[in-house]
């Protein structure tokens, strides 16, 4: 059975033979999480950055707003079958000819043989409606689905405001369903800060991408808000995998006294950020994928605003999972309880002593009688627990004693 004295002595040879690794490139160590990068230590300078990305996109969306896409607002919705050779440039042209002002939107949908183009624009009464039907059909001579030429394939339907009203509730009683939902998971998946924090971590990243889509002017349609349930759910994802690394790194953090949770927590932050640097990537490159091919290049218009809410949300959420909730955990753990007080302890014995981690993880070392170097007893804080360092491996005197 291992004792207090080996353990103190394993955690020291680890502490040594960190400190005696080679050192590798910027890369290599970001993918190791041997890094070291200060993300808790600079947590002001993180949270002086959330404050202001936080306040500018408050500010949008209440000076600005939102442009809502004709589900939410409501207007009149063309749909023109499509005629090779069309483009949408040409379709949003012939519109502007024939009522002297260009539609909100035109966007191509669907492939092949079924595809068309959707024109959305403002309420139009009914001699505007029967102008424009003869405008496009005039320039496009659209096929009805039995492949006759027909003024009548030129469909148009009339989507009130009150109806996009209702719309927009649903939208948000979704919304908040969802967020109520994940609070309640959260706080049940992990201990009471970790359930703040990863909640703060929600809402900043629902009102940093709800602001990016104000300044921007994406439009806001359904899909848009279907996307952004996906990405709080990504959002989530990213938070459970860097608390699980803090929960483990941090387990058992008041029996000793070598580091702070800061400390190891800032450890796991680190481990963690080339995973989340690698999923947001993985993550993002189909959607850049189908921005480019089903956007750009077949005009799929109906895919862009699903992808334009991911593509940013998911960069917003890789952010806020490492240098927004880990640094906002650390702040709500040394406010109170066991581990400010821990913090303190530590903290005060480093100030008393003048010493620093490296120093306390070095043998200290004595003459002999005749003047050579000898090696004493590692530096005792107080009596540690007998469970493991996280990630450390056994040596051959722990193994020893468990025989």
């Amino acid at each position: 059975m291992s004792n207090p004295s080996s353990v103190m002595e394993t955690d020291t040879v680890n502490d040594q033979a960190a400190a005696a690794a080679p050192q590798h490139g910027f890369f290599e160590r970001l993918y190791t999480g041997t890094g070291g990068f200060r993300i808790v230590g600079r947590r002001r300078m993180y949270y002086v950055v959330a404050l202001v990305l936080i306040v500018i996109a408050l500010g949008s969306i209440g000076l600005r707003g939102f442009t809502l896409g004709i589900d939410f607002a409501g207007g009149t919705r063309i749909q023109l079958p499509a005629v090779a050779g069309t483009t949408t440039s040409q379709v949003s042209d012939t519109y502007a000819r024939a009522l002297g002002h260009a539609p909100v939107t035109v966007q191509k949908v669907g492939s092949g043989a079924a595809s068309s183009y959707e024109i959305r624009s403002d309420t139009l009464d009914a001699a505007q409606q029967d102008k424009v039907q003869s405008a496009l059909f005039d320039a496009f001579h659209p096929k009805d689905t039995t492949g006759t030429v027909s003024r009548n394939a030129i469909s148009i339907a009339e989507i009130s405001s009150t109806w996009g009203g209702q719309v927009t509730r649903k939208a948000l009683i979704a919304l908040g369903v969802f967020v109520l939902l994940t609070m309640i998971y959260i706080a049940i998946r992990f201990e009471r800060d970790m359930s703040i924090a990863a909640i703060a971590s929600l809402f900043f990243n629902l009102i940093v991408t709800a602001g990016i889509y104000s300044i921007v002017g994406f439009e806001v349609t359904p899909a848009a808000v279907i996307g952004l349930l996906t990405i709080l759910g990504y959002v989530l994802y990213d938070n459970v995998v860097v608390f699980d690394k803090v929960e483990e790194n941090t387990r058992g953090v008041l029996h000793r006294t070598n580091r702070t949770y800061a400390e190891f927590a800032n450890l796991a932050a680190n481990q963690t950020l080339m995973r989340s640097i690698n999923t947001t990537i993985i993550g993002i490159l189909p959607i850049i994928g189908m921005l480019v091919i089903a956007v750009w290049l077949l005009g799929v218009g109906t895919l862009k605003d699903l992808a334009l809410v991911q593509l940013v949300g998911m960069i917003v959420g890789a952010y806020s999972s490492i240098f927004f909730a880990v640094p906002l955990l650390v702040s709500i753990k040394e406010r109170w309880g066991p581990v400010a007080a821990h913090t303190k302890k530590v903290l005060n014995k480093r100030a008393g002593r003048g010493r620093t981690i490296a120093d306390d993880a070095a043998p200290r070392r004595a003459a002999t009688p005749d003047g050579a170097p000898r090696r004493r007893e590692p530096v005792r804080d107080a009596p540690r627990s007998a469970a493991p360092r996280p990630g450390a491996r056994p040596t051959g005197k722990r193994h020893k004693n468990r025989h």
